[in-house]
C-alpha cells in the first residue's frame, strides 16, 4: 500500500521532471531519489504480527487422550489447519513476526481415532501473565452469599448446642 503510493510520487516527480529546466531538474531527480528511499527506510514503524493459535502449557495440561473433538476445541480452540486429506489430525501453528521477521514459529499436532484424542504432540507456549484472568478471588455479590452461609452455620450450630444436640445422651 505504501509502495504503490511512492512509485506514484516517483512518476509525478519524473514528468515535472521532463517538464523544466537543467537545474531544477538535478534538483527533482535528488528530491525524487530521497522521496523513494523514504519509503524503505528502517524509520517506518512495522507491526508485530501473531498468526495462528496460541496454544499454553495451562492448554496442553487440560487435553486428555480420549476426549471429543468438541472437547479439544473447547480447550484449544478452532485448529487454523483442519485438513481435509487428514481428517484424523488438527493442526495448531504459531507465528510471530516482528520488524517483518520470522521470530518464531511453532506447531502443535492433535491426532484423532474416529472422534476420540489418541495423541498430541508440538511446541507450547509459556502461559501469558497479565491476558490470562487468574484465580481473583470472590465477586462483591459471592462475599454477601459466603458471609451469609458462615452466619447461618454459625446460627445453626449454637442452636443445636442451646438444644442440646451436641452432648451425647446417657442410656
Amino acid at each position: 500500500m505504501a509502495l504503490a503510493g511512492c512509485s506514484r510520487a516517483f512518476f509525478v516527480v519524473i514528468t515535472i521532471y521532463h517538464d523544466i529546466g537543467f537545474k531544477l531538474r538535478k534538483t527533482f531527480l535528488a528530491l525524487g531519489l530521497l522521496a523513494l528511499t523514504a519509503c524503505s527506510s528502517p524509520l517506518v514503524y512495522k507491526l508485530d504480527i501473531q498468526q495462528g493459535n496460541y496454544i499454553t502449557e495451562d492448554m496442553v495440561a487440560k487435553l486428555k487422550v480420549g476426549m471429543t473433538r468438541a472437547q479439544v476445541r473447547f480447550v484449544l480452540g478452532t485448529p487454523m489447519l483442519a485438513d481435509t486429506f487428514h481428517r484424523e489430525r488438527w493442526d495448531y501453528p504459531y507465528r510471530l513476526f516482528r520488524d517483518g521477521k520470522l521470530v518464531e514459529d511453532k506447531l502443535f499436532t492433535v491426532t484423532f481415532d474416529g472422534d476420540s484424542v489418541t495423541r498430541f504432540e508440538g511446541s507450547v507456549m509459556p502461559p501469558l501473565k497479565g491476558f490470562v484472568a487468574s484465580d481473583i478471588g470472590l465477586s462483591p455479590r459471592q462475599q454477601t452469599l459466603e458471609k451469609g452461609r458462615d452466619a447461618d452455620i454459625q446460627k445453626i450450630q449454637t442452636d443445636a448446642k442451646k438444644d442440646g444436640a451436641d452432648t451425647p445422651k446417657k442410656d
